[in-house]
């Protein structure tokens, strides 16, 4: 076992996956709230109205599918790669009884408010990134847009799990970004944590067993596949669009889209919900 202060002083990524692999996964208090609620009521509780709450939240969406995909009966040969899916399979009981809703973001982060803030933001956007991808499945007419949505929503599960653990080296590399907007983000990865964030993504897939679809989902190297482009391009928007609607990357985003869906620019503004000019 590695403890955290060992994860973050060595520096590496082996260190990372080891900690993270015994760590208790936070959640938002929110979630804990809701799914508390919930469970309150458990007799009238359906896996849909789980599912409702665990997708806000790409958190309790990882700790969810890793544990279904961890816990497969021998006759289960396919992922788990849907949360309603995997919450059926698992039973509503089993979920209340086995997958914890502490600890929570916001303890974990007290003393770090400017690290929770972001790690909030980040949240945010993989939602918006993961209702983006849906939106784009359905206009495509794939019957599996929640696979999309899903993928799209974990797309940067890493980063919100080194804001959690490793908060001052982040704000450490937010701080050298926001001075230099020509500074690539790996590099300053590299730099400051001393390895690239999306290699430990690569790492905690494997290790936590995540459905090989959303891997395949996540992995830019395939960006020439329609449903994989669909989940990149879902991000961008989301990213692009995380502080409004007048981002430069925007308009190459909307072009970009609109080949994807075969569309054109205007529509692809209407169907993301671009907001009208005065």
């Amino acid at each position: 076992m590695v403890t955290l202060s060992e994860a973050r002083a060595n520096r590496n990524i082996s260190s990372w996956v080891k900690f993270l692999e015994n760590a208790d996964i936070p959640v938002l208090r929110q979630t804990a709230r809701e799914l508390a609620e919930l469970h309150e009521h458990e007799e009238e509780t359906g896996a849909r109205d789980i599912t409702r709450v665990v997708i806000n939240d790409p958190l309790m969406t990882f700790k969810v599918l890793t544990f279904a995909n961890n816990h497969r009966s021998r006759h289960q040969l396919q992922d788990l790669v849907q949360v309603e899916q995997a919450i059926i399979m698992m039973g509503t009981s089993t979920f209340f009884a086995q997958i914890p809703t502490v600890p929570h973001v916001e303890d974990l982060l007290s003393q770090h408010v400017a690290a929770l803030v972001n790690l909030i933001k980040l949240v945010v956007r993989a939602h918006r990134a993961g209702y983006f991808a849906a939106e784009f499945a359905s206009h495509l007419m794939d019957l599996h847009a929640e696979e999309l949505r899903v993928a799209a929503s974990l797309y940067d599960f890493a980063e919100m799990l080194m804001w959690c653990f490793n908060p001052e080296a982040m704000i450490e590399i937010h701080k050298r970004q926001h001075a230099d907007a020509t500074l690539r983000s790996r590099t300053v990865q590299q730099e400051v944590l001393g390895f690239r964030i999306l290699d430990l993504q690569a790492e905690l897939v494997h290790t936590f067993n995540l459905p090989s679809l959303l891997t395949d989902l996540m992995d830019e190297q395939r960006a020439d596949l329609p449903r994989v482009r669909n989940v990149q391009l879902a991000v961008n928007l989301a990213r692009h669009s995380a502080e409004g609607w007048d981002n430069a990357a925007l308009p190459d985003d909307y072009k970009d889209i609109a080949q994807l869906l075969h569309v054109d620019v205007p529509r692809v503004m209407h169907i993301v919900g671009v907001p009208h000019a005065e």
